[in-house]
């Protein structure tokens, strides 16, 4: 483990010792969950992100998806509106 001094505000320090001892540990320990948990948080998006990204499926059911745009005719005829 490494060390880690940081300035905070006076009111930001009363507030996280007050929140520390509620909690039953310490200000250190709960930064630390604190940063961890945002560490937790990033890398489940960024999996998410790029799993998403090098998804083939498209927004049509799962369907892969057409390089070429529909033209609107036919777009209109599936809704039944030509």
């Amino acid at each position: 483990m490494k060390n880690l001094t940081i300035t905070v505000e006076d009111s930001v320090l009363e507030w996280a010792r007050i929140e520390a001892a509620r909690r039953g540990t310490s200000v250190s320990r709960m930064v630390g969950d604190f940063m961890a948990e945002m560490q937790r948080r990033e890398d489940a998006y960024e999996r998410a992100y790029l799993a998403w990204r090098t998804d083939e499926r498209g927004w049509d059911g799962g369907q892969p998806s057409s390089t070429q745009p529909a033209q609107r005719s036919v777009a209109l005829r599936r809704e039944g509106q030509a």
